[in-house]
């Protein structure tokens, strides 16, 4: 009783409860080699046909003939399944285990009667030997082999062992009894192995699994985002490198919508990134309503979304970014906020705009450019004179590096004259850049480039340090005037930038006049404030240029003391025809006198428009009436030559000549 008690327990705790992956592998391990199965079955038929043969009739022949029909459909089943289990189409279910546990116990249960039956029914020492025998090398292989499912090897030890040692002991003699009381300890210790193996069996196959889910864990978060829960960056490289390298797709349409959300940034830093972190997720899952089979969407990072549409073409792709930036009119509802944005997207086709994968994707990232230059809240598609625009912009950012360096950048100097006298009273300088590839490039178009990528600052040094050098040589009364970017003056480099220009120069602090666009006071944080006080108290004048063109306020004019007005060109170009600009003209040419400035007018072409400013009140004039932007040498000669009279003369350099000659 004590022993069966104690197998009980045993039985008990060797029935763990695994996952359906664990228990899945350890019923495949039952059927795992056929082979060895097979040789057991055929090993114990043979062993009890020769039993039978040497006992003559009786119970051993039915107990053997039941053996030979479980061990025939026990290799029939497990050859079977093993089979299935190489194709790949087995399934290791709970009734595989069950034909296995019914066979293997039957097998087993048989082994121990005919070896029960036969050290009862037999008096021949030699079939006691040959079924004792069978009896325990079958048990103690059994225990290794079917460890895996651990209740079924012990109840194979039990009916295998338990019957042998009952007709052990039954059989009476000394030695049998022994021998009976050995095959009992026996069974426990192969209970105990087999409980071993399983444990290690098992701990084996739940580490694979944690290392495979592990794995397939690590695999997903390189492949997919773990805000959205879309694919990432890599995977959506991985996606289009796969679709082009396939020879089905290489010939077909492809169409790449690349999306981001328009101003997500101010969301992010007015709302907090945790608004932000929710409207991207509300984002992805408006995506996918909206896209569903006909794309994958990837988030390929920030607030940026890429969608890849096999077999799509342009009139489709269009309407379909069409149908997402109608969808994100609806707005986001989200758990403490209502948010109305808009989505800007660039499209392209393959292969007619692009026919790798690298290449289709910067054109449709140009497109999203272009959508987001033209205003936001559209969509774009790429054509190849975005190329050429990009290829242009390489260029110019490319060789704006080396310009400095290479001295590609001059200055020309386009005289200011005082109405009162004629004389040159101060000379713009205006920075001009001759690209060796692309010939010469306006300011225009090369500043803002040099703002975008930092460098302005250090084109602000270069002029800065060449115009007051160049001013030095001029009249004391001759001023200087700089064009600043609105860059510049929220930098903090700006006031030791024109001081060591003022010192290195030797030029006085009151000879060089800053000039700035309203455009500055549009986006101010209190910076540039702070940086035009400090060049006020450096003691170098203000001047206001573009008067009347941007966000005209007069409480600028309150505001900062400007020691100058320059009035936009395109005033005074229409100042001939047009009684408007007439009176606009007249009343900032009253507004400066009364508030103590000096005035320019610029784009003087005519002696009409020069009347026109005399009679408005304008202390000076700019334009090419008087000279179009010299050179160094030239404006030296201009400014020696004395007072001109553009207004009698359109061509002045011959007055000048004169004048020098007399």
């Amino acid at each position: 009783m004590r022993l069966l008690n104690t197998l009980l327990e045993k039985w008990r705790t060797l029935r763990p409860s695994h996952d359906a992956d664990v228990r899945r592998s350890l019923v495949e391990s039952l059927y795992a080699s056929p082979t060895s199965l097979t040789i057991g079955a055929v090993t114990g038929v043979a062993v009890g046909i020769v039993i039978s043969s040497m006992s003559g009739p009786g119970p051993i022949q039915l107990v053997v003939t039941a053996l030979c029909v479980v061990a025939t459909l026990r290799v029939i089943s497990a050859v079977f399944f093993h089979r299935q289990l190489k194709r790949g189409t087995a399934v290791a279910s709970r009734n595989w285990e069950l034909i296995y546990e019914l066979g293997a116990w039957g097998y087993s249960g048989l082994l121990g009667l005919m070896a029960f039956v036969t050290l009862l029914g037999s008096n021949n020492p030699v079939t006691h030997m040959l079924s004792v025998s069978m009896a325990t090398g079958y048990a103690g292989g059994i225990s290794g082999r079917n460890a895996g499912r651990v209740q079924i090897a012990i109840g194979q030890v039990c009916l295998t062992l338990l019957p042998t040692a009952t007709g052990l002991w039954l059989q009476g003699s000394t030695g049998y009894r022994v021998l009976s009381v050995a095959m009992v300890m026996m069974v426990l210790g192969l209970a105990e192995i087999s409980s071993t193996i399983h444990r290690i069996v098992v701990q084996a196959l739940v580490g694979r699994r944690d290392k495979s889910l592990l794995a397939e864990k690590f695999e997903r978060l390189a492949r997919f985002d773990n805000l959205t829960g879309l694919e990432n960056r890599l995977a959506m490289q991985t996606r289009l490198r796969d679709i082009f390298d396939s020879s089905e797709k290489r010939n077909d349409a492809v169409t790449i919508l690349w999306m981001d959300i328009d101003r997500f940034k101010e969301i992010n830093d007015s709302l907090g990134h945790m608004v932000g972190d929710q409207l991207l997720r509300g984002v992805a899952e408006r995506l996918t309503e909206v896209v569903q089979g006909r794309g994958r969407i990837a988030r390929f990072g920030g607030d940026e979304f890429v969608i890849i549409c096999p077999d799509m073409d342009r009139v489709t792709a269009a309407a379909l970014a069409q149908e997402i930036i109608g969808y994100f009119a609806y707005g986001f509802d989200l758990p403490d906020n209502h948010l109305q944005v808009t989505a800007s997207i660039g499209y392209a086709v393959a292969p007619q705009d692009g026919r790798d994968m690298d290449e289709l994707m910067q054109h449709a990232d140009l497109a999203l450019y272009e959508a987001k230059h033209a205003g936001r809240n559209r969509a774009a598609s790429f054509n190849w004179s975005l190329k050429e625009r990009f290829n242009r912009l390489h260029e110019i950012e490319t060789g704006l590096r080396r310009a400095l360096e290479g001295e590609e950048l001059t200055l020309l100097y386009q005289p200011i004259v005082d109405l009162a006298t004629g004389h040159i009273d101060a000379c713009e300088a205006l920075i001009r850049w001759h690209h060796p590839v692309l010939g010469a490039i306006p300011p225009s178009e090369f500043i803002p480039i040099a703002e975008s990528m930092g460098m302005i600052e250090g084109i602000t040094q270069w002029v800065l340090r060449e115009a007051c050098l160049a001013a030095a040589t001029w009249p004391s009364d001759v001023r200087i005037a700089i064009n600043i970017s609105p860059a510049s003056l929220k930098s903090n480099e700006l006031p030791g930038s024109v001081i060591a220009a003022l010192l290195e120069s030797g030029l006085p602090a009151r000879r060089l006049e800053l000039e700035v666009t309203e455009s500055i006071f549009l986006d101010d944080s209190g910076q540039t404030n702070a940086v035009l006080r400090e060049l006020q108290r450096i003691g170098l004048r203000l001047a206001l240029d573009d008067f009347g063109t941007g966000y005209s306020s007069l409480a600028y004019l309150r505001s900062y003391r400007f020691d100058t007005l320059k009035i936009d060109q395109s005033f005074m170009a229409g100042v001939s025809a047009n009684a408007e600009d007439r009176a606009i003209v007249r009343a900032i040419g009253n507004l400066a006198r009364d508030l103590a400035m000096d005035t320019v007018a610029e784009g003087i072409e005519t002696r009409d428009q020069l009347a026109h400013a005399k009679e408005a009140g304008f202390t000076n004039v700019q334009g090419y009436l008087f000279s179009r932007p010299v050179g160094l040498d030239r404006i030296g000669e201009l400014i020696a030559a004395g007072p001109l009279e553009g207004a009698e003369r359109p061509d002045p350099v011959p007055t000048l000549r004169r004048r020098r000659a007399g």
